[in-house]
Parts: C-alpha cells; sequence; structure tokens
C-alpha cells in the first residue's frame, strides 16, 4: 500500500490486490468531509454510491445508500458500500462516503473481499 500521508491537498492510499483472481486496484482519500473509495477490476470509475450515517434519535444508528450514476439494480454494490459506512461509523468517524465500484464480478466473495482490503488500508 503506498501511502501519501499528510501530503496537501488530500491524504490518500492506493493499492494493488487479487480478489478472486481478479487485479483489482484500490484508491481511498480522505477529504475534510468525507472520504472516496475508488476499486476498479476494470481500469475505470465505475458505479458510484454514496453512504452516510443518519441523524436521529434511535439508539442503533441506521445508515443510508444511494447510487449517484451507474447500475441502480445491483444489491451487492449496495450491500458493500453499507458495509463500509458502518464500519467508517463504528470507528467514532461520521463523515460520509462517496465510492466508486467498477467490478468485473459483482459476488460476495468479491464484495467482502473489498472490504477487507479497504478496512486494512483505511484512512478513518
Amino acid at each position: 500500500m503506498e501511502n501519501s500521508g499528510t501530503r496537501f491537498p488530500v491524504s490518500h492510499k492506493q493499492a494493488s490486490t487479487e480478489i478472486k483472481g481478479i487485479k483489482t486496484d484500490i484508491v481511498i482519500c480522505r477529504h475534510d468531509d468525507h472520504f472516496l473509495v475508488i476499486v476498479t477490476q476494470i481500469g475505470a470509475m465505475g458505479t458510484m454510491l454514496q453512504a452516510r450515517k443518519e441523524e436521529g434519535m434511535a439508539i442503533h444508528p441506521t445508515f443510508s445508500v444511494s447510487t449517484v450514476f451507474g447500475k441502480r439494480d445491483e444489491p451487492m454494490l449496495v450491500a458493500c458500500a453499507r458495509q463500509l459506512i458502518e464500519q467508517i461509523s463504528l470507528s467514532g468517524t461520521y463523515k460520509p462516503l462517496l465510492i466508486s465500484l467498477g467490478l468485473k464480478d459483482h459476488s460476495v466473495e468479491t464484495m467482502r473481499g473489498i472490504v477487507t482490503a479497504v478496512s486494512e488500508n483505511r484512512l478513518w
């Protein structure tokens, strides 16, 4: 994992890993007001999702995930974004997440691999 630390303008990390035999590139950026995660197996941006913790009086936190653009009929992409925003929230950070998923494979195993790889290299 390459880390630029806190150099201007945005701290970020980037990595390359294999998930189910497919080369997967990951970039994680920490901005002042949100996190940006780009995961690609196709060498380009993919479906963009926004995930955030909802403010409210509920005992258990609730999270919302919406598709900004791209595939709107892929529940596994939504599940992946939800898992990541939950992990961010558990760390005590409540910044929203913008995530791009450009994937060849949309299986449960791929989503687990993405969540694991991002969590291992997190900036939150």
